[in-house]
């Protein structure tokens, strides 16, 4: 398939691309010189984990990630719960690295995890047998802990081999040997299919980078998340589409300030169109999903200055040892939180949280006496 622009395309583009240019450039630079910047780009990650959910069919809470993140379930994880907060620590891990870090080899190798230990595959393989050491006297030298020594020993070596394959340093003979392995594992492919190869179908993605990176930044992003969505070269972890194309839009400069949120504003589309089989409409809903999120971003900003506004009022003249700032920090980068979150972030005890809370003047979510919440709404 074919992913080159003609300028019959770009024509019908053109009105769509310059909305979501203009868009995320405000947004940019607004969050870039805001003082909440900061408490944004966290709590985006949480709400776009939620809309990858959203746009994969399922429905995740932002409440409950929160909590989940704190480690703090009120009650058991679901398996949704548990693939947002992947989406959430990929987020995380793709901001805290460099700007090219996520599309790059080494990046993507580390995010999806390929060529050795999948995400599915938990089996465990049995450690090998170590022999047992003697002296010259021919007396056994193992101790009573020489079996788990023997299994640490083990799980190291397959950890260093791990290492050793993602960055290259396993010979190209032994990588077919060791995927030859996993097939004599699993004979009747239950736990993996041959004829849907990861690695190819991402390489195939990846040879569109040079193509992406000779088009402005919006353009080469939508190209890349349909280039996406038409490979489908992750099973498993295809909501990653998205948070790459944050990163294109950050390695290009165009979003430098968080991580844009584009599941955010993906699931204000409405489904026809960006499933559509016309890839005009498929490319004008991803740039809409653009600007929509880029729109929703501004109107958070706003929400999230004027909560602060309101929360200096309150601490302003306090000692310079008070706990308010932080505690509104705290409650700027959170959806939500709890009086057990803000006990352990600010390290004071339950009862002191909340009078914190009480002097800070922050609006309850939940209503309910047994637990209570509070956020900005």
């Amino acid at each position: 398939m074919r992913y080159e622009l003609d300028s019959a395309m770009l024509q019908t583009l053109l009105p769509s691309f310059a909305a979501a240019e203009d868009a995320l450039a405000r947004l940019d630079e607004r969050v870039l010189r805001s003082p909440v910047g900061e408490g944004f780009a966290e709590r985006s990650h949480f709400f776009d984990s939620a809309g990858a959910l959203w746009v994969a069919g399922e429905l995740v809470h932002v409440e409950d990630l929160v909590l989940h993140d704190a480690h703090m379930d009120s009650r058991a994880p679901s398996h949704e719960l548990t693939i947002a907060h992947a989406v959430l620590r990929a987020r995380r891990r793709i901001w805290t690295g460099d700007p090219s870090w996520a599309l790059g080899a080494p990046g993507l190798a580390t995010l999806t995890a390929t060529l050795g230990e999948g995400e599915g595959d938990t089996r465990e393989p049995k450690p090998p047998e170590v022999p047992a050491e003697t002296d010259d006297e021919g007396e056994d030298q193992d101790g009573p802990l020489a079996s788990e020594m023997a299994e640490i020993d083990a799980i190291l070596a397959r950890s260093q081999k791990l290492l050793d394959i993602h960055t290259g340093k396993t010979p190209a003979g032994e990588q077919v040997a060791v995927a030859a392995a996993r097939r004599n594992e699993d004979p009747l492919g239950l736990l993996g299919d041959d004829e849907w190869n990861e690695e190819q179908r991402l390489a195939e993605w990846r040879g569109l980078l040079p193509l992406a990176d000779s088009l402005p930044a919006v353009l080469g992003a939508i190209i890349l998340f349909e280039a996406w969505e038409r490979i489908e070269p992750l099973r498993r972890q295809h909501w990653l589409g998205g948070l790459l194309v944050a990163s294109h839009l950050r390695a290009r400069g165009k979003i430098a300030s968080h991580l844009f949120s584009f599941y955010g504003g993906l699931k204000l589309v409405r489904h026809e169109r960006r499933r559509s089989r016309d890839r005009a409409t498929r490319l004008q809903a991803f740039l809409e999903a653009m600007h929509l999120g880029a729109t929703a971003g501004l109107k958070e900003l706003d929400r999230l200055t004027l909560a602060r506004t309101q929360m200096e009022l309150r601490f302003r003249g306090r000692r310079s040892n008070s706990s308010l700032p932080d505690l509104a920090d705290f409650i700027l980068s959170r959806p939500m939180v709890s009086a057990a979150m803000i006990a352990r972030h600010l390290r004071i005890t339950p009862r002191g949280a909340l009078n914190l809370v009480n002097e800070i003047g922050i609006r309850e979510i939940t209503g309910r006496g047994r637990y209570r919440a509070w956020g900005i709404i």
